[in-house]
Parts: structure tokens; C-alpha cells; sequence
């Protein structure tokens, strides 16, 4: 009698789980971030080049939109030494013309990206600090210039705006 009505249970017991499961997924917000994130370093300079408007990589995603909450660590990975590489290039364009578009779209990078992490918990922190490591170096520590400062400072503000 006892196995008769385990079986007549398990059927019943199955399915809860099951929907217990699909239930407990419905809530977690998506970790992965856009395919186009996932490009290289060119790809965001070019999708850059339009900067202090807003820019989209791959015509539809915002910077800001690669830097996800519970983000996997190999994602983040990915996507940061592409922004790193981007920024490197970026300030050693700028480096050579402080007030050019470089400048501009260098400090958008900056912004964008702190904008996307600003929800993420810590999670981007050391990203962040690369980034801006990246964005701000130069030959022998010397002082931004202002006409650095100003136009990075443009493209900041853009970028957390529409980045």
C-alpha cells in the first residue's frame, strides 16, 4: 500500500518542482551582455568616432549596456580588455592633440562605462580602475593639460548621459 501511494505522489511532487524552478528563474534579471559588446577593440572605436553623440555599438547598443549586474567573470573579461585596448589607443591619439576628438571620445569610453557599472555593485570595480589608468596615462606621470582635461570632461558628460 505504502509504494502505491509514493508513486501516486511523485508524479504531483514532480511537477511542483518543476514549476518551483521555472518560477525561481523568472526573477533573476539577465547576466549576459549584447553580442556586440563581445567585439574588439575596433569596433568600439569605430562605433566611438561619433562621440559627444550618442554612441551605439553595432548600430543599437549602448557602451553603458555592456557592463551588466552578476555579470560572468569571463564576459567581463572579455569586454574589458577590449575597452582597455580602446582606451589605450585612444589616449595615445589624445596624448599627441589633448584638445582633439580623441580627447572626446576617449572621455565618453570613460563615462559610458561608469555609467553601466554604476548599478553593478562592485563588480566592475577593478574595470573601472583600469579603464581610467588607461584612459588618463602619461609619459612620466606628468599633469593632464587642460585642453586634456576640458575635452575629456566633454566626452565624460556625454557618455554618462547617452553612453
Amino acid at each position: 500500500m505504502l509504494s502505491v501511494v509514493g508513486r501516486s505522489l511523485r508524479a504531483p511532487l514532480a511537477g511542483v518542482a518543476l514549476v518551483l524552478a521555472v518560477l525561481a528563474g523568472c526573477g533573476e534579471e539577465e547576466a549576459d551582455a549584447p553580442a556586440a559588446c563581445l567585439a574588439p577593440a575596433s569596433a568600439y572605436l569605430e562605433a566611438l568616432r561619433v562621440a559627444p553623440e550618442p554612441v551605439l555599438l553595432d548600430g543599437s547598443t549602448p557602451i553603458s549596456d555592456c557592463l551588466t549586474r552578476d555579470q560572468d567573470p569571463a564576459e567581463l573579461g572579455q569586454i574589458g580588455e577590449q575597452m582597455v585596448n580602446a582606451a589605450t589607443q585612444l589616449n595615445a591619439e589624445a596624448l599627441r592633440e589633448p584638445s582633439g576628438e580623441a580627447t572626446v571620445r576617449l572621455g565618453y569610453l570613460v563615462g559610458a562605462a561608469q555609467e553601466g557599472a554604476a548599478e553593478s555593485g562592485d563588480i566592475h570595480a577593478d574595470l573601472l580602475r583600469r579603464l581610467d589608468a588607461a584612459a588618463r596615462f602619461s609619459k612620466g606621470g606628468e599633469p593632464l593639460s587642460a585642453s586634456f582635461e576640458r575635452a575629456f570632461g566633454e566626452g565624460y558628460a556625454a557618455g554618462q548621459e547617452t553612453g
